[in-house]
């Protein structure tokens, strides 16, 4: 099932599915959000897209804060989970302090989390992750390919995506006084 588009306030920075599909394929890293006792809460993960199940993959230790979140919303019934992957671009300087801006690429998803009980599906969403942040390396032959009992010792988390947007903000290359952060640290 393909994800609700939801646009965006500003619909001139809203994005199709195809851009949105390829920022959550290259983006780094994501904010993972949920609630927990009551209360808000977001950690910094890696992350797997499955554009097969349109579903994103994040692991962590057992007893950890996303393991916690999961076991207080009932993994059967699935975690309402929010996930934002984002970039930043330049910084764009302006003439007044409250009209500087800043050129960013953004993908918010929201869906049910559950926690994968079938092995094959959990090494799976580990083997994705792998493939994403180590392509560069071979299993067999760079590492030991992932075991049965390592994927026990894990928490392997699946959202399916409910809904999805995207919006990216981006001005021409010869802006004004448009700079990278990383150069003016």
């Amino acid at each position: 099932m393909t994800p609700d588009h939801r646009h965006p306030r500003r619909a001139d920075r809203s994005k199709d599915e195809a851009w949105i599909r390829a920022l959550l394929h290259r983006g780094d890293v994501a904010v993972l959000s949920a609630v927990l006792d009551g209360r808000p809460f977001s950690l910094p993960r890696i992350y797997a897209f499955d554009p097969d199940r349109e579903a994103v993959y994040v692991h962590g230790a057992f007893g950890g804060e996303t393991g916690k979140v999961m076991a207080e919303g009932g993994a059967e019934a699935g975690v309402p989970m929010a996930l934002t992957v984002f970039e930043m671009g330049r910084l764009l300087p302006a003439d007044e302090a409250l009209e500087f801006g800043v050129e960013y690429a953004s993908v918010l998803v929201t869906g049910k989390a559950v926690e994968v009980e079938d092995p094959e599906e959990a090494e799976r969403g580990l083997q994705l992750l792998m493939e994403k942040y180590a392509p560069h390396l071979e299993a067999g032959k760079d590492y030991r390919p992932i075991a049965t009992e390592e994927v026990a010792r894990t928490s392997v988390i699946r959202i399916d995506i409910e809904t999805w947007s995207g919006k990216e903000k981006t001005e021409a290359a010869d802006f004004p006084g448009a700079y990278w952060f990383k150069d003016v640290r």
